[in-house]
Parts: structure tokens; C-alpha cells; sequence
């Protein structure tokens, strides 16, 4: 039986998901909408996080704040450690998806903070583009910056519910 899900994939749609947390990831949520749902990507930001993150019903964090908390590091260490391991995690989720399609899905985007260039974590992950750092915008005619180091997906978006 088809779905809309699978007709949209059928006709070349790459379906993301725009919400990724610690719970959707350990419950098996996250695979379950790959199985049902034709999901092959996820997108996060900084505000799905955080709402995850002090949603009270959630405690999949506690455990890593607390003992970040403990070896003293700040709250934006503490972000970018929780983030960068629901990331992580998330990619070994759709690492078959990526394999699938010879890497054009199974991908994991995360929006992160304007001021996250300037913390020395975050300038020592930024890729790097001929010697200088990319700023992952593309140029327009107003604005000559670097045009970020990767390539189109040849497949379209569509956002899923969930």
C-alpha cells in the first residue's frame, strides 16, 4: 500500500524532519519515521534543543549536565557537548539511509548560534576553505562570501509532521 510519504519519495522528495532531541533518538522514534515516513534527513536549531533540554518531563539530558556541571564547564559547553552527542547519534541513525543513496541523504543539519564563531570550541570546528574559514552562506551579489564546501542535494524537501 502506498503512503504519501512514499508517493513524495517516489517522485525524488527528500523528506526531513525539523525536530531532533535525545528522547525521539533512544525511544527508536527517529527510526521508526525513517521505516514509516520516508524520513531521510533531520534538522535541528538552538530552540528545539532547548526545549527539549529543560522540558520536564524529559531527563534524557541530566545525566550528561550534571556531569558536565561537575568538571566545571560553562553553559555553552555544556549546549555544544549535549548537541554535538544528539548529532552524533543521530547520524548513526541514518548512516544506512546515507550509505542507501550513496550519501544524498541520511543527513543531519543543525543550526547553531550567529555569536558560536567566537568561542574557541566552535572556531576550531568551522570548516576551512582555501586557508580561511567558510562561513556556510552562499554569495550573492551584495554579499561576496564563500559559498559553503558541499553540494546540492539533487533531490527536493519537504518537511514531515511527526
Amino acid at each position: 500500500m502506498s503512503t504519501p510519504t512514499a508517493d513524495l519519495s517516489a517522485a525524488g522528495v527528500s523528506i526531513w524532519l525539523d525536530d531532533l532531541s535525545r528522547t525521539r533518538i533512544q525511544s527508536g522514534n527517529l527510526q521508526q519515521l525513517i521505516d514509516t515516513r520516508n524520513v531521510v534527513g533531520v534538522t535541528t536549531n538552538p530552540t528545539i534543543f532547548a526545549n527539549s533540554m529543560t522540558n520536564p518531563d524529559d531527563t534524557s539530558y541530566d545525566a550528561q549536565v550534571a556531569e558536565l556541571a561537575a568538571s566545571g564547564a560553562s553553559a555553552v559547553d555544556a549546549v555544544f557537548a549535549a548537541t554535538t552527542q544528539d548529532v552524533r547519534d543521530a547520524l548513526d541513525v541514518f548512516r544506512p539511509v546515507y550509505d542507501a543513496t550513496s550519501h544524498v541523504d541520511g543527513r543531519v543539519s543543525i543550526e547553531v548560534s550567529p555569536t558560536s564563531h567566537t568561542t574557541p570550541t566552535a572556531r576550531s570546528l568551522r570548516p576551512r576553505t582555501s586557508g580561511r574559514a567558510s562561513t556556510g552562506r552562499t554569495s550573492s551579489s551584495r554579499s561576496p562570501r564563500p559559498r559553503p564546501a558541499c553540494r546540492p542535494s539533487p533531490r527536493r524537501s519537504a518537511p514531515a509532521s511527526a
